[in-house]
């Protein structure tokens, strides 16, 4: 089971910290990361790390002012969302999978979690 929490509503420009954790079940060695899915648009892939924590990949859109980051091999993941747009807008997935490749090459994912709702407004 993935939970992901931290959305809500903030002004162009803020910042928001977005966490999941995995738990119900072991996960060993299992990649995790973000999606989002804006009104209207298709899902997205956004950020994702591998297992240790130790490689990073994000979307185009959210270089430099998304940062994804991991407890060492714990199986908890934050979003740290800096200088946030409208167009960030959208509800945002945690997900897991035994392929760190999986999540941002294929963006695709063995396990997902509920969606937390981010609003930017301008």
């Amino acid at each position: 089971q993935l939970q992901a929490f931290g959305g809500g509503l903030v002004q162009a420009g803020d910042s928001l910290r977005l966490s999941c954790a995995a738990s119900g079940r072991t996960y060993s060695s299992i990649a995790m990361g973000w999606f989002r899915q804006a009104p209207g648009k298709d899902r997205a892939f956004v950020a994702a790390t591998n297992w240790d924590g130790g490689s990073t990949q994000y979307a185009d859109s959210v270089k430099g002012r998304f940062t994804i980051s991991r407890a060492g091999t714990e199986n908890v993941i934050y979003l740290q969302m800096d200088n946030l747009k409208p167009e960030d807008t959208a509800v945002y997935y945690c997900a897991a999978d035994n392929h760190f490749g999986s999540l941002y090459a294929h963006f695709e994912a063995d396990y997902w979690g509920q969606g937390t709702l981010v609003t930017v407004s301008s």
